[in-house]
């Protein structure tokens, strides 16, 4: 009965303390199990088991077992089995299911999966994998994670193709594991971007040794083809004693710290307080994301005066939020976030629209022409991803507005992001009649050239060369400069954060147009602006 199944088996027997086969089928005996039970690896090894089964009273007893030297161990699902009336007596069926060929396939996909084809390191999956292995509880102030990430690696993939790319992470692959300790764990987390698991003995003074002795590896050139190309890196470092228990966390930190590096220059060690930081800016940006769209932002304007007369010409609209929860941020707080998560195209549209109606709603109370201007600020990513023209042409068309009621306010590092494309723009709403302003001048690139041929009607003084002037030098030196410039360039200028008369005075005798500041009022709403405006 027993050459009638597929998988090794055999009856075996408990005698006097000694066990014995009784019957053993073919397969058992071409599985190397033995035909004697005393020599049989099967007694030797799981005699104990197989002992205090047939001691027992169970009719079922179920193992894994691996038999065998390293390089060529087979596994097997053993089976011992008698039937219920047999319990007690002191024999039992045997059977081996051999599961190596199927546990093999699954160890290589596990492999495969957890390394990474082109380097051979492990890839983000089996350094997780690593890391949990490593740290154990309690341990984690021993280790230390670093990423690195390489500058410029998509500019090679670009210009000379995914074959020169995969060359070159193979050879930082290689320099980097040169610059390792034996023990370090290096791994190619995905795209341009490495990990490394560092065990340490000295504490951060060894991830920073590390750190630089990376930075060395990659000094020298990698040759392509007829090109000697340098690839920098950015290293973000994530120690153990940061780590909230979870591999994941302490990598994420590390990826985190890296991000941070890339805009410093030099490296970096994860700081729970950044990494907080960047959590209240995501606070941030979801709460403004509902308060645009449900309508819950406001403009508040500032009124720009004649120097000469006092009389207000115009107003700056400027975007005011106040939280749910009763919080007012100030634009330094949320504007950053609007232009970092793109929400700086929903809320500049807004702006727009709004200060269009304002103006529209302040020439039907006065029955007529107000006599004012509203100046709108135009962000720099606004001006490189929307369609600014149409969105200003639609906005003032749609409350019957004159392009003549608009000026609109750039900086100087949104001309100089693309200066070809922001001169067609420029052009494109001073046909329209706007008035285009530069706002705080002075405090970015400033680029001559592009100031003479650009369309330019005002520049504004930053606040920071006009506050304090009067006690300053230097500041009187850097404001009758720009007065110069403009005037010899035709343009007008607006001084702004004038806070005394003095000021305001001095100023107009320099020969400033325009002054804005709480000298005159501070950010009004809309109704109060045209209160003051009547007044």
């Amino acid at each position: 009965m027993l050459d009638l199944l597929p998988v090794p088996a055999a009856t075996v027997f408990l005698e006097g303390g000694k066990f014995r086969f009784g019957a053993l089928n073919k397969p058992f005996r071409t599985a190397g199990l033995g035909t004697v039970a005393q020599e049989s690896p099967l007694i030797r090894l799981l005699g104990t088991r197989l002992r205090r089964f047939l001691e027992s009273d169970e009719t079922h007893c179920e193992i894994s077992w691996q038999f065998g030297e390293e390089v060529d161990c087979r596994y097997f699902r053993v089976l011992f089995a008698r039937r219920a009336s047999d319990r007690g007596a002191r024999s039992c069926l045997v059977t081996l299911v051999d599961l190596t060929a199927e546990l093999r396939t699954e160890h290589s996909l596990r492999r495969e999966m957890a390394t990474d084809s082109l380097t051979g390191l492990p890839n983000r999956a089996g350094f997780s994998d690593q890391l949990e292995n490593a740290i154990a509880p309690g341990e984690s102030a021993r280790f230390a994670v670093l990423v690195i990430n390489l500058d410029r690696f998509s500019r090679v993939n670009a210009c000379m193709g995914g074959l020169a790319g995969d060359e070159v992470l193979i050879s930082v692959a290689r320099r980097l594991k040169g610059a390792l300790r034996g023990r370090d764990i290096l791994a190619r987390m995905g795209g341009d971007e490495f990990g490394v698991l560092l065990t340490l003995d000295e504490g951060l003074a060894d991830a920073l040794q590390v750190a630089k002795r990376i930075e060395a590896a990659l000094t020298t050139p990698f040759r392509l083809s007829a090109f000697e190309i340098r690839v920098d890196c950015s290293i973000g470092i994530a120690m153990g004693i940061d780590d909230s228990g979870d591999p994941e966390d302490l990598i994420r930190h590390a990826q985190f710290a890296v991000k941070r590096a890339k805009k410093s220059g030099r490296t970096e060690i994860y700081q729970a307080r950044a990494f907080d930081i960047a959590r209240e800016q995501f606070s941030i940006e979801t709460e403004l994301r509902r308060a645009i769209e449900n309508g819950k932002m406001t403009l508040s304007y500032q009124p720009i005066c004649d120097l000469g007369t006092g009389k207000i010409t115009s107003f700056e609209a400027l975007a005011r939020w106040t939280t749910e929860d009763g919080v007012k941020l100030s634009p330094d707080e949320f504007i950053p976030v609007a232009e970092e998560s793109g929400l700086i195209i929903p809320l500049g549209r807004w702006a727009m629209e709004e200060a269009a109606r304002a103006i529209a709603e302040w020439d039907r109370a006065a029955g007529g022409d107000c006599g004012v201007k509203v100046a709108v600020n135009l962000s720099a990513i606004q001006l490189q991803r929307d369609s600014i023209p149409e969105m200003v042409e639609a906005a003032l068309a749609r409350h019957n507005v004159s392009g003549k009621r608009i000026t609109l306010e750039l900086t100087e590092s949104a001309i100089v992001s693309d200066p070809d494309r922001i001169t067609r723009t420029m052009i494109a709403l001073k046909d329209m009649g706007t008035t285009l302003a530069m706002d705080d001048f002075g405090t970015g690139y400033s680029n001559l050239a592009y100031l003479q041929k650009l369309p330019i009607d005002i520049l504004k003084i930053d606040r920071s060369f006009v506050s304090g002037m009067l006690a300053d030098r230097d500041k009187v030196a850097i404001v009758r400069a720009i007065l110069s410039l403009a005037q010899a360039l035709g343009m007008q200028t607006t001084a702004e954060g004038i806070e005394t008369n003095e000021l305001a005075q001095t100023l107009a005798a320099l020969g400033c147009s325009y002054g804005q500041g709480y000298l005159y009022a501070r950010p009004l709403a809309e109704a109060d602006a045209y209160a003051l405006l009547s007044a």
